[in-house]
Parts: structure tokens; sequence; C-alpha cells
């Protein structure tokens, strides 16, 4: 079997080239001959249409870059994610919606409306709206971003305006902070209809988020049925083959949905949990790709 890997040209730290070895060592001991393509190189593939000899039986796409999913797929590739599910994980309003459809609790979240340059937030009720649904402390979240970036705590109606017109009129939500899970969560890695591994992650600063790039740490974590159905029924909902999906702890530790992540890195949780999710995502594809093949043939 002959696949791609498709993976950012532009992103070339080393926690990425980590991901990606192991990605490839789980294909070779399948006998999966998996081969690095970037969306560099891609780019340039409408001029240039995939040959029959150079045709991979499957694209594992590592990356977010959603317009080369869709030119992928409309050139016949089967994608692991899809450009769909990728596309309504990359953006925090757009999972928002998708969830609050489908039934599943997030915090109560405000998307501010689409604007152009040099708007001033402060003149808006907007503000006022959000001070009642929410009060203080609430979360101010650019729709687009990773690693707990673009995300912040504020105080003050200070700090919101001067934060949304920072932001300007890029894309952003605004949301209730749930206090009851403070600097923690657990994430959840889904491939397929199983969770393959869990982590409980905290902060041991006064930083309100948990993620392990702003120096939080993990340990092993053994989710309760709640948290697996929710992690399982958002993936589903999404349409994804595999993510990463993070759940807060409301009252009485309810789960609450707080993100979804359609290429979760998972190079840590190996060395926490001992599960290799690459191995997971693997065997997951060849069963898809043979079930595929005996739907053909009968």
């Amino acid at each position: 079997m002959n696949a791609w890997l498709v993976i950012n040209h532009f992103l070339k730290s080393e926690k990425f080239a980590e991901i990606s070895n192991l990605l490839m060592a789980a294909a070779h001991d399948r006998q999966i001959e998996l081969a690095i393509k970037t969306n560099y190189e891609l780019s340039f593939m409408i001029f240039k249409p995939i040959s029959q000899t150079e045709r991979p039986d499957f694209v594992l796409f590592w990356n977010k870059d959603i317009r080369l999913a869709r030119l992928l797929e409309a050139a016949g590739l089967k994608l692991y994610n899809s450009a769909d599910a990728i596309e309504i994980c990359d953006d925090k309003a757009r999972t928002y919606t998708h969830m609050s459809n489908n039934g599943l609790k997030m915090p109560k979240t405000l998307i501010a409306p689409q604007t152009y340059h040099n708007i001033d937030w402060g003149a808006y009720d907007i503000i006022d709206a959000a001070e009642d649904i929410f009060g203080y402390p609430l979360v101010l979240k650019e729709s687009i971003g990773s690693y707990g970036d673009q995300v912040y705590l504020l105080n003050s109606r200070e700090e919101l305006v001067n934060g949304m017109n920072s932001i300007g009129c890029r894309p952003m939500m605004l949301q209730e902070f749930i206090q009851t899970s403070k600097g923690r969560d657990i994430r959840i890695y889904i491939v397929g209809n199983q969770a393959a591994a869990a982590v409980y992650r905290y902060s041991e600063t006064d930083d309100f988020r948990a993620n392990l790039t702003r120096g939080a740490k993990m340990r092993r974590y053994e989710p309760n049925k709640q948290q697996i159905q929710m992690a399982l029924d958002a993936v589903k909902s999404i349409g994804l083959d595999f993510a990463g999906v993070d759940i807060l702890f409301g009252n009485d530790d309810e789960p609450i949905l707080c993100e979804v992540n359609s290429n979760a890195h998972f190079k840590k949780t190996l060395e926490c949990t001992g599960v290799n999710v690459a191995e997971h995502i693997m065997d997951y594809i060849v069963d898809a790709m043979h079930n595929a093949q005996c739907t053909i043939h009968n």
C-alpha cells in the first residue's frame, strides 16, 4: 500500500518532526510505503495532475491547509481526516456552532460579528451583552489558533475592550469561564470508535490554560463513561477519523466540551502513557481501506 503523509512545509520545529517520524515508523511496520509530501510542493499539482503511478492509495493529511485538502479530494484522493472535518476543528466558532447543534454541552459562547479594520469595539453594546451573559472573568478567543495562544482571560471592561480592539477584525468569540476547570482539563485521543489514550493536563502556575506548550504538566488518566461518550460523540458528529478531544470539568465534574483537534500532537502522550497513537491511527486506516475494498468487490 502506498500513501502520502502531508505536512506543512513551513513548520520545521522538532516537535513536528517527531510526529512525522512516529507516523512513518508505524506505517513501515504495517508494510505501508508512506512518503512525506509538503503543502508547498503539492501546491503546484493543479498544473501537473497526479499520474496513476504517483497516485497514493490514501493521504494522511497532517496539516491545516484546507484549500490543499479540498484540491486533493477534488482529484479523487481519500484523506484521513477529510477537508470538511479539519475545517470545522480549525475554526473554534464553527466547532461551537456544530457541537451546540448536535446537543453537546460547551461553555456559553457569543460569536463576534464579522468586521473590518479600525473598529472601536468599545462603541458597541456587545460589551454590555458579554458582561450581562458572562460577567467577569470571561474568556476571549480568536477563532483560529493553537497551543493556547490567542486565548485570553479578562477581568474587567477595560481589558475586554482593549483585547477585542487588539484582535481587531480577526474572527473572535467570547465565552464563559469555567472556574471549576481553571488550569486543568483532559485530552482523550479518539481513533475510529475507540478511546486510544487519555491524559489529565494541569498547570502548577496561575495560568488558566492547561496547554503543555505553556508549561502545564500531564499524567495518565482513566476517563469515565460520560467523558468518553462526549469525546466519541464529538468526533462522530464532525466526521473525523481520529482526533484529540479536550474536555473541561464542570460542577461535580460534569464534562464540558472545550475543543476538538483534528491532528493533535501525541509525542508527550506516548512518553506519559506508553500508548503510541500513531499505531492506532495506522491500524484504523488499514482496516478502513480493507473494508472499503471488500465493499467494492461485493
